[in-house]
């Protein structure tokens, strides 16, 4: 039972592989599945949380984990949107820049010591990617719905809420920072 959210977060990453396969069949049933693969991998990003903290089994592998299997999936997507040229690069580029940067502030804070929680901006910024992306991924298969123009106005959104939270990462460990050494 203590495994039920490693196994969730391995789940994510390994619904990565159909998700991409599935956006590269040519017609409307691969979007449809890589968009249903794309969202059972959504939803466990919920329950491996839940489950973690319900069973007490959070672990340092589980937290080092659940952000990457996040990244893994959403930057894979989003790589093979780019390449099909259904979103901009401008997209691709901030959400790899913020991530690394929060990356890199992460395992300084860690080096020092300093345990940074993650930010509510960067919650709802994984929440609105988790519904855009799907949105994004179905484009146009309604023709009453344009889901792909809602999809892409929700992902630039996250976007600006990725930066944000990046911010707040940055601004958190500066004053960590400034409260162990002074």
């Amino acid at each position: 039972m203590s495994r039920i959210p490693l196994y969730l977060t391995t789940s994510r990453i390994l619904l990565v592989l159909p998700t991409a396969a599935f956006l590269y069949v040519q017609s409307p049933w691969g979007r449809w599945a890589a968009a249903f693969c794309f969202i059972v991998a959504s939803i466990t990003d919920y329950y491996d949380g839940y489950y973690a903290r319900k069973l007490n089994a959070v672990s340092n592998l589980g937290k080092f984990l659940d952000p990457v299997a996040d990244k893994i999936l959403v930057s894979s997507v989003l790589i093979i949107l780019l390449q099909k040229a259904e979103i901009d690069p401008w997209m691709v580029i901030l959400f790899v820049a913020r991530d690394t940067i929060v990356g890199g502030v992460r395992a300084a804070a860690a080096a020092d010591g300093v345990v940074l929680s993650a930010q509510t901006t960067g919650k709802w910024k994984a929440a609105l990617q988790m519904i855009a992306i799907p949105m994004l991924i179905v484009n146009d298969l309604h023709p009453n719905l344009p889901l792909n123009k809602f999809g892409y106005g929700l992902l630039w959104l996250s976007v600006l809420l990725s930066l944000k939270s990046g911010f707040d990462y940055c601004a958190s460990y500066h004053q960590a920072k400034k409260g162990l050494f002074s």
